[in-house]
């Protein structure tokens, strides 16, 4: 049995039955020529959501993605160290003792994942700090992805590969040079590392990498030639924080503070989320609070997913993907 078979056999009901909607919502917006944004949240990359992800891109099922600075490097690292990562299934036991013994191996602990430091983020920094420092002394700037983008297509890395390179999510972005938007990227490992090369004076210039103004300028610019009243983008959600919260609000910055009225709302959202609706979460917002900021309309098709999204954007794609 298909997996989409199986799903529309048994997830009949509750979030089951939402996950079935907003798959079947994806699918009709981009038949009827719509785009679609994902964005990414969490450790999606470390939970290696590239498996299915790199092939939604192949298939031209997402035409930009936004995602934060973790998951933007967390693939790579995947990528060229997957043989050293380590795998601790009763995470939730660990002693202060057992942290710090883990620690002192350099392994970086994300949930029941520990990403090696020297295999993983030591590689990528000594591949990556000479395309900073290159660009930095011809007086170059480029944005975050840009500089993952020439270090994949370059083969440097090849050699490395520990996993199957097609369940890369980044290195089939790369190849269609899809935009990606990366907000605060600062708040990641080699947003750390970089400024670290600043600091010391290994790069002069601290714009050599672009920052958030200049991505929210070039997500306006991307949005207003994309997004027609006749084949809208849609934004599908994965989890919360920043990922979500910076594109989604480049509609109402196009009509409020541009002035521009000719520019549609998204046209699709679903966002996959086990934050609740309490204490001011936007994360956990319902989809008709975005209609008072201007950011969706009341006839656009909303979903939200209640649950763990580790499980259900796979099962999301594999619907998409027809499966």
């Amino acid at each position: 049995m298909k997996i989409t078979e199986f799903l529309k056999h048994n997830y009949r009901h509750f979030n089951a039955a939402a996950l079935i909607d907003a798959a079947e919502g994806y699918k009709t917006h981009i038949d009827k020529g719509g785009k679609m944004m994902v964005t990414l949240a969490g450790a999606m990359s470390t939970a290696e959501l590239g498996i299915s992800l790199a092939e939604m891109i192949r298939q031209d099922k997402v035409q930009i993605i936004t995602c934060t600075g973790a998951n933007l490097e967390e693939d790579v690292f995947n990528l060229v160290a997957h043989d050293y990562y380590e795998r601790i299934p009763n995470y939730r036991d660990l002693s202060p003792e057992e942290e710090n013994e883990l620690l002192a191996r350099h392994m970086n602990r994300v949930t029941d994942t520990c990403i090696p430091e020297m295999e993983a983020m030591r590689r990528i920094e000594d591949v990556i700090l000479e395309e900073w420092v290159k660009a930095d002394q011809a007086g170059e700037a480029y944005f975050p992805h840009e500089f993952f983008y020439k270090i994949l297509l370059s083969g440097k890395l090849d050699k490395s590969f520990q996993i199957d390179p097609k369940n890369s999510w980044l290195l089939e972005a790369a190849k269609k040079n899809l935009p990606i938007i990366v907000p605060g990227w600062e708040d990641s490992t080699l947003g750390n590392m970089y400024a670290g090369h600043v600091i010391s004076g290994d790069i002069k210039d601290v714009h050599t990498v672009k920052g958030g103004i200049q991505y929210m300028m070039f997500l306006a610019d991307w949005y207003t030639n994309n997004a027609k009243e006749d084949s809208t983008v849609g934004f599908f959600q994965i989890g919360g924080g920043i990922a979500g919260d910076f594109p989604i609000c480049v509609v109402p910055m196009l009509h409020q503070d541009l002035q521009r009225d000719n520019v549609p709302l998204w046209g699709y959202f679903c966002q996959i989320s086990d934050s609740t609706t309490s204490y001011g979460s936007y994360s956990g917002a319902v989809p008709n609070e975005k209609i008072t900021w201007g950011k969706l309309g009341i006839e656009t098709p909303k979903y939200i997913i209640e649950s763990d999204a580790t499980i259900v954007a796979p099962l999301v794609f594999a619907i998409v993907l027809d499966q």
